[in-house]
């Protein structure tokens, strides 16, 4: 075990210290280039196709697909968990509160990624078995014709069904267990069991259910984590001057103000602060196109920039919440009672603490059930579609199955290898997306372009 946990352990450093960081990043920079920023131009169009077109109670999903609305919200449901949370703090606490200024940059270029993603997804779409399907595995097939097209996809089909489907719901049904425990004393078990139970009610109603629930749960949580974080930012209003302050200068200088890390580089806060950006808000991974291939909109370009909004919403809005709550509330000078700095979920827990008193721990076990739940209902949607792929309709009774039973493991269990077996599946499904993505480039040009002279003519 000690060998697999090391094997994990240094591809996981190859990968995302250093090729996917610059290659997500060149993906982002590329296409907002050739795009000519499309995430600054049609950001007021995508503000207006998500905020306009809000519904609690929306029309019911089918074969034929989903509402925008519904397609964002599934995609968000994935993209908003416990890494905003976790992710952010851990980012703050390993990088120092520069990080956060790479997190917000790679999330700039990442919403020139995602707008090409769902963009393509939406091109690339097929009717198979009588329902709607997309995501990477059409379009790099549309590309690629042969053998090498079926290994691309079939590889980036296994990848993201092990990283997200299995090993991904294990860690986020443990997040849940793990914060229950801490506000409420509840044994992890009887919690891996309730949302076990939850998540296969929904599973079993397909796309219709899943997507009634992620149009009503996604606006609620993000709703109430947003009300709770600025009620703590109103407490410590006098601190959000040093807090932008420190997230700017730190971010070139860590060692520059008061409250800098000791140790910690330029290198650090980029790596810690790209790294976690990129795997919060899922720019370039290949996952979330699966929701947006399924939005009934006009143009394939409509739906990009609905996606668009959604990398917005998960590191400009909810992660950067936790982020000032943190600065603001000075909670980085805390340590737990060995006197070790606190980090990732505890640093949060404690941030909120500092306002809220107990009701911290549990305002964060709420928000957890909220961002962990929303997540295992994307993440099994996501892999659903890929089994599909792979084995077809006769499979998914066997993945559903098997999903529930890793929600009920990872529960109980201690999952730092799951951890980072998760991670680095992650990181394999981006190659492969990414190489397709980048060969339609020329694609997605000529369809922005058509998208762009359409609305001028006001079609």
């Amino acid at each position: 075990m000690n060998g697999l946990t090391s094997f994990v352990s240094t591809v996981n450093t190859w990968m995302w210290d250093a090729i996917l960081l610059v290659l997500l990043c060149g993906t982002g920079i590329w296409f907002t280039i050739r795009l000519k920023f499309v995430q600054v131009r049609k950001f007021r169009q995508g503000l207006k196709a998500v905020f306009g077109n809000i519904r609690l109670h929306g029309d019911k999903a089918g074969n034929d697909g989903m509402s925008s609305f519904q397609s964002l919200a599934t995609a968000v449901a994935a993209q908003v968990g416990t890494g905003n949370i976790a992710g952010a703090a851990t980012a703050i606490a390993s990088g120092g509160p520069g990080a956060i200024f790479w997190m917000w940059l790679s999330a700039f270029f990442g919403m020139a990624t995602i707008y090409v993603e769902a963009t393509l997804a939406q091109k690339y779409r097929r009717t198979v078995d009588g329902e709607i399907k997309g995501g990477p595995v059409y379009c790099i097939k549309a590309k690629f014709q042969g053998v090498f097209g079926k290994f691309l996809a079939g590889f980036f089909a296994v990848a993201i069904t092990l990283a997200l489907g299995f090993m991904g719901n294990m860690v986020q049904s443990n997040s849940i267990s793990d914060a229950f425990q801490t506000a409420f004393h509840v044994p992890g078990l009887a919690v891996g069991i309730v949302v076990a139970i939850f998540a296969a009610i929904i599973f079993l109603g397909g796309k219709k259910r899943i997507a009634a629930v992620t149009e009503k749960i996604v606006p609620v949580m993000a709703v109430l984590y947003v009300l709770g974080s600025l009620i703590v930012l109103a407490v410590n209003w006098r601190n959000l001057g040093t807090a932008f302050a420190q997230i700017f200068v730190l971010a070139f200088d860590p060692q520059a103000m008061a409250g800098g890390l000791a140790g910690i580089t330029v290198r650090e806060a980029i790596r810690f602060g790209v790294a976690r950006g990129l795997f919060s808000n899922e720019a370039g991974m290949g996952s979330t196109p699966h929701a947006h291939a399924l939005a009934k909109v006009k143009h394939p370009c409509d739906q990009g920039v609905v996606a668009m909004i959604g990398v917005f919403i998960d590191t400009f809005i909810v992660l950067t919440m936790t982020a000032l709550v943190i600065l603001s509330t000075g909670a980085l000078s805390l340590t737990d009672a060995n006197g070790a700095p606190l980090t990732a979920a505890s640093l949060a827990q404690a941030a909120f603490n500092t306002v809220f008193g107990s009701f911290g721990n549990i305002f964060i076990a709420v928000c957890m059930l909220f961002f962990a739940f929303s997540t295992i209902i994307g993440w099994f949607f996501f892999g659903e579609t890929n089994v599909k792929y792979l084995f077809g309709k006769r499979a998914v009774p066997v993945y559903s199955a098997l999903v529930i039973v890793f929600v009920i493991l990872g529960s109980i269990m201690k999952v730092d290898l799951v951890w980072s077996l998760s991670d680095m599946f992650n990181g394999l499904m981006v190659l492969p997306n990414l190489i397709g993505v980048l060969a339609l480039t020329g694609v997605v040009v000529l369809l922005s372009r058509e998208h762009d002279e359409q609305r001028r003519l006001g079609k």
